[in-house]
């Protein structure tokens, strides 16, 4: 007989709670925050239709079993009951390392938690190089200048260098045409006119003036 009593307590304490899961309206949690070491962070859990009370639990692992939230001077717990949803933030005045954690709100003589706000706390990088704002503005103006003589330097050299090519052409034909005057027909004229020194006649063409058999002798110039 008692232990149908207690198998009766078991089946209505059971479908009392499923019935409480079923009214019970949970909020939409934040489920991440990541906040800088030594700073104020803020977490908050909402739901509706319960009256019995709740408290905050933490969870550093998925596998680890959920542990009350102790409250303290730096960690406190601000309970918001409107009309028809029920809040509370929970509040860290400088987080620490160690605060880094999944946190929930339980509803008491129940099973049933909030979805949860994971908090994760990080140390920031320090500055391997502390420059003002005025010496940063200098490095990207001399950074902006070297890349726009990257790419107009090479082009510059490029017309650089046909120019001078054409200018050493246009001085030789002028010099040409001063020694020799605007008729070209008079200076080869003139060319073809030189005169030998003394003592020596017109050059003549070897094959010729060579007769078959003849020994040729080339005069030295």
């Amino acid at each position: 007989c008692s232990d149908g009593k207690w198998l009766f307590f078991f089946i209505c304490k059971t479908g009392a709670v499923q019935n409480l899961s079923t009214e019970v309206v949970l909020g939409m949690d934040r489920p991440f925050q990541r906040i800088r070491l030594s700073d104020r962070a803020e977490l908050k859990c909402c739901f509706e239709n319960w009256d019995k009370g709740f408290h905050w639990v933490k969870s550093k692992k998925a596998s680890e079993r959920v542990e009350e939230v102790a409250m303290s001077e730096l960690v406190t717990a601000t309970n918001r009951m409107p009309i028809k949803e029920n809040c509370s933030i929970l509040t860290f005045k400088s987080v620490q390392l160690n605060d880094t954690g999944m946190y929930l709100c339980r509803l008491n003589v129940s099973f049933i938690h909030t979805h949860g706000t994971y908090m994760q706390v990080y140390v920031p990088m320090e500055k391997t190089i502390n420059l003002s704002e005025s010496t940063k503005n200098v490095i990207l103006m001399t950074e902006g200048i070297l890349l726009f003589l990257c790419v107009v330097g090479p082009s510059f050299l490029f017309l650089s260098k046909v120019r001078n090519s054409y200018d050493e052409t246009f001085s030789d034909s002028v010099f040409f045409k001063e020694l020799c005057g605007s008729n070209l027909d008079d200076c080869c004229t003139a060319y073809d006119h030189i005169e030998r020194p003394q003592g020596y006649g017109h050059y003549q063409d070897v094959g010729t003036t060579v007769k078959e058999g003849e020994e040729i002798q080339l005069e030295k110039p």
